[in-house]
């Protein structure tokens, strides 16, 4: 297949926007190797300004791909998908990022035999730092599934799972940013309610929050060592750490993790 392409991106939402901004600003891709199908002409304009080309249809740019990653939500993934099943040229690999589908459910929907490669990125791959868990399906290639993993990798991390692990993965790291904003929220409020501004209370939660991730990678430390370092016996942190405890912090995320979880096999079914 002579490919006009390299990427195809059905669905240009913020998470198409992440990759297909992150992948030009990493020079993994040309702008010029991407199209966008995406039919809110407001959104299309957002990838203009990234010099990606944008269409209101898929069946535009599906045909021409060598890679067609569909980034739509799970509810309206089906009927997006068989829309579009048709143009999808042979050789080429439909990539989903859909929470909850499972591959199975894709090739189904698909040509016999069309390689399909699951993947969960998350939003920091618009600035390269993102982690995004890979998939590969039953027609899938060892090959191609390096091939969308080596992509994704030039936006952050990305590791090859084993696909029954996604569900976990997609609650994790998937969702985590959100998690993450939220907990810097916390501890901005909580400052602004200690009488710093807001602006200097976010600014030394978002630092923190990102010096304490950067310590971990650069250590390898365990996190419950790093919390035992910082917390001496009788100070504030130690203080801090209690009363997260009994406030249920750990109890509260892993409730979280088993929702988010629970949820994507409700969309997967």
């Amino acid at each position: 297949m002579t490919a006009r392409y390299t990427l195809a991106i059905v669905g240009g939402g913020r998470m198409g926007e992440a990759i297909a901004a992150g992948l030009v600003s990493s020079g993994a891709l040309a702008a010029a190797s991407i199209a966008v199908a995406e039919p809110n002409a407001a959104r299309r304009e957002v990838f203009a300004r990234h010099g990606i080309a944008a269409v209101g249809d898929g069946h535009e740019i599906v045909g021409e791909a060598e890679l067609v990653l569909v980034a739509v939500k799970p509810q309206v993934f089906d009927a997006v998908l068989a829309h579009l099943a048709d143009d999808v040229a042979v050789g080429a690999v439909v990539v989903s990022i859909a929470a909850g589908i499972t591959t199975a459910r894709i090739e189904s929907l698909l040509r016999p035999d069309t390689p399909v490669v699951r993947v969960m990125p998350n939003t920091p791959a618009m600035v390269g730092a993102g982690m995004a868990v890979v998939s590969g399906g039953g027609s899938a290639t060892e090959a191609q599934i390096e091939q969308v993993r080596t992509l994704f990798e030039s936006l952050g991390e990305a590791v090859v799972i084993d696909e029954r692990n996604q569900d976990a993965a997609t609650a994790i790291s998937g969702s985590g940013p959100a998690y993450i904003a939220l907990m810097i929220d916390a501890l901005a409020r909580a400052g602004v309610n200690q009488g710093l501004t807001r602006e200097v209370a976010q600014t030394l939660a978002v630092q923190t929050v990102k010096g304490t991730a950067e310590l971990l990678i650069a250590t390898g430390m365990h996190p419950q060592e790093l919390i035992d370092g910082v917390a001496s016996p009788g100070g504030t942190t130690i203080a801090a750490i209690t009363a997260l405890e009994a406030g249920g912090l750990r109890t509260a995320v892993s409730d979280a993790v088993e929702a988010a979880v629970r949820r994507a096999k409700e969309l997967g079914s």
